[in-house]
């Protein structure tokens, strides 16, 4: 499970504005071996993290490309999950590796694939000189792919903008953010500050959804950070992309199981022409 809040400005007033500002959490069993954020040895102009499980390693929940693709996914909540289906990773993996697909034309392509695949909710976009574009598509959702208008979004593990409690009130904690004037050292703290709320208040939504899911992790996933002994929020991430190009990439990862321990990297690059 995770959960993402944007807001997508692709030609903000002021020039120290951003084109996009992005904040999202990743929630896994503390035990999945991953790869913490970093260039890709085989590509790099590829950043990201990396799942490393045994038959999905090469697969990610959220990347960026020097020349300014970009990818997130979150799994959709459903109690009946196909073993044999697809790995989602590889959804998020392929679209940073794809030079000949824009950001629709992958989700159209791939929207006549949703059934190979277990539930998900993935956004591709894309931030040049010329356009900035983000678009969603969700196969638990409609047959179609949209471009999304500017505006600020959140997605959790239902649909794009489905109202769960936790969803709302994220999104609450994060436009408070965003819409203040700040350095980008202290959007970025601020906006990991939202993503570790644990404030839990039990969602009804989220049960009926989750029905037959984990007893053990479903009440857990009403608060926007999800904390249980063995399951959680184990990597938080910060996007900001600047009028003029500039990216900021940080990503703040558990360590040793532990929620106790956690690890910084931080990464700045230029978009690429």
């Amino acid at each position: 499970m995770c959960i993402i809040f944007f807001k997508f400005d692709p030609r903000p007033a002021s020039k120290n504005a951003y084109r996009l500002i992005l904040a999202a959490n990743r929630d896994e069993y503390y035990s999945r071996p991953t790869k913490a954020a970093d260039y890709w040895a085989s590509n790099g102009d590829i950043l990201s993290g990396l799942d490393l499980e045994n038959g999905k390693e090469g697969g990610t929940w959220l990347g960026v490309t020097k020349t300014g693709r970009l990818a997130a996914i979150t799994n959709y909540l459903e109690s009946k999950i196909n073993p044999d289906a697809k790995g989602r990773g590889f959804l998020v993996a392929n679209y940073l590796i794809d030079r000949d697909l824009d950001s629709f034309s992958y989700l159209k392509k791939l929207s006549t694939e949703g059934h190979l695949y277990n539930g998900f909710n993935l956004l591709t976009a894309e931030f040049n000189a010329k356009e900035d574009i983000v678009c969603y598509y969700g196969n638990r959702g409609s047959t179609q792919p949209i471009r999304l208008n500017p505006g600020v979004y959140g997605l959790s593990n239902s649909l794009l903008e489905t109202p769960w409690r936790k969803l709302d009130h994220g999104k609450r904690l994060f436009t408070s953010v965003v819409e203040q004037q700040l350095s980008s050292d202290r959007l970025v703290q601020d906006l990991i500050n939202v993503l570790n709320n644990q404030e839990l208040t039990t969602d009804p939504a989220i049960l009926r959804q989750g029905e037959g899911f984990d007893s053990r992790i479903l009440p857990a996933l009403s608060s926007v950070c999800v904390r249980t002994p063995h399951y959680g929020t184990r990597t938080n991430t910060v996007v900001l992309i600047d009028t003029a190009g500039a990216v900021i990439f940080v990503e703040r990862t558990m360590l040793n199981c532990d929620t106790s321990q956690w690890s910084n990297n931080s990464f700045q690059f230029q978009l690429q022409a």
